[in-house]
């Protein structure tokens, strides 16, 4: 499995009891973001179960994911997400801070309901956004707005942001809270990934890499509850 490193500090911290402030950054200075693409390593991991984060350091993470760009990468990789590997895998024993899952959302689309109903309840807090009616009768939505507000907002809670997305409009979140001290992940398929996005990150992790540690296997399945059959 084939990653992109583009940092070398290491980040301590304590870890509390009750969410706080984070320790102070203890590595190397990031306003200079400008020249990480001239240094890039290719690091090929061998750890068995597929870790990619077994020698770093990583502190507390926070995961934010684009569900929609997700989406259309599995559907472009030929699989099936299973969102308690991807969890699990994108964590790897880490201290979790919380994992966001961004999405817009068909009120009407009971299916759905149900699917957002079972992230929910299996680690992942889900923010919203009710699809709008575009050109040509297309309905979608965009929120790259909460994912921006809600990485620089956090930014002192946690050392390390998984942000799940290749859409450059990020980059500049990505720039404001690596200069707040964080080390920036992110996680897509790289030939749908911004080069802005990937320039200004600490590490690039190629989607297509890790496909086999996070997708859904093939004669299991999700129990979900729809709005019209739960107790909530």
């Amino acid at each position: 499995m084939i990653i992109t490193n583009f940092s070398k500090q290491r980040n301590e911290f304590k870890e509390p009891k009750i969410l706080k402030a984070k320790p102070n950054w203890q590595g190397q200075n990031l306003n200079d973001t400008a020249v990480k693409g001239k240094d890039t390593k290719k690091i090929q991991d061998t750890a068995p179960d597929g870790s990619i984060f077994n020698s770093l350091n990583r502190g507390r993470v926070a995961i934010f994911i684009d569900g929609l760009n997700l989406f259309h990468t599995a559907l472009q990789l030929g699989i099936e997400i299973d969102y308690v590997k991807l969890l699990c895998h994108l964590t790897n024993g880490s201290r979790l801070l919380r994992a966001f899952f961004y999405t817009g959302i068909d009120l009407s689309n009971e299916k759905q309901q149900g699917f957002l109903l079972w992230m929910r309840r299996n680690g992942y807090r889900v923010v919203a956004k009710e699809l709008v009616l575009a050109a040509e009768n297309f309905k979608k939505s965009n929120l790259n707005v909460e994912i921006a507000v809600d990485m620089i907002t956090l930014a002192p809670y946690y050392d390390t942001a998984v942000l799940v997305s290749g859409d450059g409009d990020l980059a500049y979140a990505v720039n404001a809270v690596s200069r707040m001290g964080v080390r920036v992940e992110v996680v897509s398929l790289q030939t749908t990934t911004s080069e802005s996005l990937i320039d200004v990150s600490d590490c690039f992790i190629d989607l297509d890499s890790i496909k086999t540690y996070i997708q859904k296997d093939s004669n299991l399945g999700y129990s979900y509850r729809t709005p019209s059959n739960s107790n909530l």
